[in-house]
């Protein structure tokens, strides 16, 4: 898996949450907070993303990360601990 990947597949869920997205071009910088995903998505978002990967990444490290990028190698470097 590569943080291309992850990206991807964030990009992937955060547009299930918030379809208003759907033709949105996701870079690593994005914040999901400024495209609208309010706590309960962000949440859900993540949880989608440990869900497909087979993770489960303690909820505290999930505040650490400010955008995708930074939220997909947090993702990144679980599993390559796993």
């Amino acid at each position: 898996m590569t943080k291309s990947n992850l990206l991807d597949l964030i990009a992937r869920y955060t547009r299930e949450i918030i379809p208003d997205l759907d033709s949105h071009e996701f870079i690593a910088s994005d914040r999901l907070v400024d495209l609208g995903a309010n706590s309960v998505d962000r949440a859900e978002i993540a949880m989608m993303v440990q869900e497909s990967l087979g993770l489960s990444v303690p909820r505290v490290e999930l505040f650490g990360p400010k955008n995708i990028g930074e939220l997909a190698d947090l993702f990144l470097a679980r599993l390559n601990v796993a």
